[in-house]
């Protein structure tokens, strides 16, 4: 199960039912849950704890040192979880501070070539398209869609069901169901998401409502979210209107 050209540090901690390519590089603090397979040429270094059932393609760099020039070399982390694909050539990098972590979810798939930069959050469910990257501290929640070669800046974060368009680059946060387009720009809900992962069409009826009550109104925001707040009240709602609770950077505009 693990090829005699494979290097592997005698203190990483690897399943049995671990498969390990050839040229493939495991490092002493790597942590390799069941059913696990590291492709050929793929590096796994750093605090890296991984889950069960991850496979790593050909050439990926999994817990490498955070390219920030702040970072001292002090011990920091990766944590994934189960059942995620890292294709080919993606870098998923560790924490940039002492004790802290990166944190990879379940049931992703980053394509061939994403970047995910240090101190980065993904959910569960999330697809990162090939190119696409996110610079440090970007949170990604649930189901989202970063399509190619999209650029996410630093601290943003990108709601549950958003999808990227391809080639955006988004400096604000971008709104739960929305898509973007362009720069910093939005343009309507991810109907046809919405729809796949099983939004009744009632459900997509009161969030095209919302969206329109949002952000298709002459009446400041802030005034508009408040009287949103009156007129909606499902969870599917609530999610939209409380992820504006937590914005810094602004958002996303239609």
């Amino acid at each position: 199960m693990i090829h005699p050209s494979a290097i592997i540090h005698p203190k990483a901690e690897l399943h049995p039912s671990v498969q390990v390519g050839p040229y493939a590089v495991i490092d002493e603090q790597v942590k390799l849950g069941a059913d696990c397979i590291v492709g050929p040429y793929a590096y796994l270094t750093g605090i890296t704890a991984v889950g069960e059932h991850n496979r790593f393609f050909a050439g990926c760099v999994i817990g490498e040192a955070p390219q920030d020039l702040k970072y001292d070399g002090s011990p920091s982390a990766l944590r994934i979880g189960d059942y995620n694909k890292f294709r080919e050539h993606a870098t998923v990098h560790r924490s940039a501070k002492a004790g802290e972590e990166t944190v990879i979810g379940s049931h992703n798939l980053l394509m061939a070539g994403c970047h995910v930069a240090h101190d980065c959050r993904l959910g569960n469910y999330i697809i990162m398209a090939n190119g696409s990257m996110l610079g440090g501290h970007v949170i990604l929640d649930d189901h989202a869609i970063i399509s190619g070669s999209s650029l996410v800046h630093q601290f943003v974060h990108v709601g549950t069901f958003a999808l990227m368009q391809g080639g955006a680059a988004i400096s604000k946060d971008l709104p739960p169901y929305t898509v973007a387009r362009g720069n910093n720009g939005m343009c309507g809900l991810n109907t046809v998401g919405l729809r796949r992962a099983g939004f009744t069409a009632a459900q997509r009826m009161e969030l095209k409502q919302l969206y329109r009550a949002l952000f298709r109104t002459d009446t400041p925001f802030r005034t508009a979210l408040e009287e949103a707040r009156k007129r909606f009240s499902s969870p599917t709602a609530k999610v939209l209107l409380d992820f504006f609770a937590g914005s810094e950077r602004g958002f996303c505009a239609d």
